[in-house]
């Protein structure tokens, strides 16, 4: 439960967060399924030099928060 909360903050609070633990743990996600999801395209990342973030709005749309476009 603590967890939620802390990701909810987050989402309200960053424009992306980081692709592992963050987003992969809030879509329910295994480490190795996040960074492939993230290889093959279902997830979107921006790449900071070898970091990888997760748009916050993308994440939000993904787990129901916010209305598709």
């Amino acid at each position: 439960m603590a967890f939620v909360e802390e990701i909810r903050k987050k989402l309200d609070s960053h424009t992306a967060v980081p692709l592992w633990p963050d987003a992969g743990m809030a879509l329910g996600l295994t480490r190795g399924h996040t960074y492939r999801g993230a290889i093959t395209g279902d997830i979107k990342v921006i790449r900071i030099g070898r970091l990888k973030r997760v748009p916050t709005s993308w994440l939000r749309q993904q787990l129901g928060l916010e209305p598709t476009a």
